[in-house]
């Protein structure tokens, strides 16, 4: 006899609550054990030994700490689906759960993800349920989502690990999407936000194309400005002082700011990680990263031209030279509304109509928003958390609604996907125009690398 969803999904719940406290346990086990991205080797064995102990087939070492496991329905072909965690931490100095030899802390959430990544796991296997879908589940442990260190992921690019600074965008790159046709994440979201989301959220749908409707864009960069050093009492004035190229190119940054749109969402917010090497020496070498974001590709560009043209101005305006060295980007999130549909259903059947809510758009960035170019994506978030995102305050407190519940309504949306000969999944895959082919996204990305000196 032929299960109906609904007798399916209760099957899926059913296993996800009973592996919850060791789901939670996992999830808090990330937690302690934090590593930024390219750095997750724990996090990886971690989810290793769950799909060890799932009997998941998997591939691991992609893009260095990567895994990918594959489930295959018992019903027939059909469409794929990536269900995906994230395994990469922030790095926040004081946080309470802080590694405190690396300053690396889960100040994002990313330690949820993986947990509620292998709970849909968990349930998609209970007993019945791979009997009645069509298609596949991949469930995928990406690294190195947050677009921080940028100094270290181009070493590794430059030594020939990787080619992308991000974890998706070395998937695509590698071929790890290429079997994919639909994909799913969920991210954590803070109840302190301002977003008026609830416990469950999804993100708005799109209004045009290339246009985020979850999260900005961004390209990242560094600046490396050059001087010559010089005693910096004695004879200061046979010195280039590059921190003051640097401070004045931040500050023509600042004086652009009138001119960004409000509906292009542009965030501009360079740091300097590099400010001389000794109080006494007239500084001959500054760094800068920053990212330039914005809603749309089009936004993005017109930003980073202003950007690029302000650090020439710090340069040329004390005689020193700059080099700008791009660094890759992040697209901007596309939500796919017959997704957000089907997700919404399953989210207030959990959680009730009034703890589901739409979630604007985000001046922050996701390298999902490059794989919901290539594909139908969703990227909803789940409201587990109190304190200010990547801050020292940012902590999960509600592990059964960020791990469980959560995993239960991507499941639930897997079930309706696959499910009745994977109808729903084939409809949305059939019905989709991708904004990017996979060549057309790493001929734009591999665009948005590249260095330039200017000596003023």
């Amino acid at each position: 006899m032929v299960a109906t969803r609904e007798e399916l999904k209760a099957k899926v719940n059913q296993e996800i609550d009973r592996r919850s406290e060791s789901l939670i346990q996992t999830a808090q086990h990330i937690m302690k054990n934090p590593e930024s991205g390219f750095k997750e080797i724990k996090t990886s064995q971690t989810v290793q030994s769950w799909f060890k102990d799932l009997g998941i087939p998997y591939t691991d070492n992609l893009a260095i700490t990567g895994i990918k496991g594959v489930v295959n329905g018992k019903a027939g072909d059909g469409p794929t689906i990536a269900v995906i965690g994230e395994l990469d931490s922030m790095v926040v100095p004081g946080h309470p759960e802080e590694d405190i030899s690396t300053h690396a802390a889960h100040a994002c959430g990313h330690h949820i993800q993986i947990g509620n990544m292998l709970a849909v796991a968990a349930g998609i296997l209970a007993p019945g349920v791979l009997e009645e879908l069509s298609g596949r589940i991949v469930f995928m442990a990406v690294p190195a989502e947050e677009y921080i260190e940028l100094e270290f992921r181009n070493q590794l690019r430059l030594q020939g690990k990787i080619e992308f600074l991000t974890g998706k965008g070395e998937f695509i790159r590698l071929g790890a999407f290429d079997d994919v046709d639909l994909a799913v994440m969920t991210h954590s979201a803070s109840l302190d936000s301002d977003t008026g989301a609830g416990a469950l959220a999804v993100g708005e749908v799109s209004r045009s194309l290339f246009t985020g409707t979850g999260s900005n864009g961004l390209v990242a960069k560094r600046a490396e400005f050059i001087g010559h050093a010089s005693h910096a009492g004695g004879s200061p004035w046979r010195g280039i002082n590059a921190l003051n190229a640097a401070t004045l190119a931040i500050q023509a940054i600042h004086m652009q700011r009138e001119t960004f749109r409000d509906e292009d969402s542009i965030r501009v917010h360079p740091i300097i990680t590099k400010g001389g090497s000794a109080v006494n020496a007239v500084p001959d070498a500054v760094h800068i990263e920053t990212y330039v974001r914005g809603r749309s590709i089009d936004a993005i560009l017109e930003a980073n031209a202003k950007v690029d043209r302000a650090l020439r101005a710090g340069a040329l305006a004390v005689g020193a030279r700059v080099k700008i060295i791009n660094l890759g980007e992040m697209l901007p999130l596309v939500n796919n509304p017959e997704m957000v549909s089907i997700y919404r259903t399953n989210a207030e059947t959990l959680v009730g109509t009034d703890n589901v809510g739409e979630r604007g758009h985000g001046g922050g960035s996701t390298d999902m928003g490059d794989v919901s170019h290539l594909m139908p994506a969703l990227h909803p978030y789940v409201s587990a958390a109190t304190g200010q995102g990547h801050g020292v305050d940012y902590l999960v407190h509600d592990y059964s609604l960020a791990v469980i519940t959560a995993a239960k309504a991507m499941a639930n949306m897997v079930v309706d996907l696959l499910s009745d000969g994977a109808k729903v999944g084939r409809d949305i895959v059939e019905n989709h125009t991708p904004l990017l082919t996979k060549q057309q996204y790493i001929e734009l990305t591999n665009g948005l690398y590249g260095e330039e000196i200017f000596s003023g």
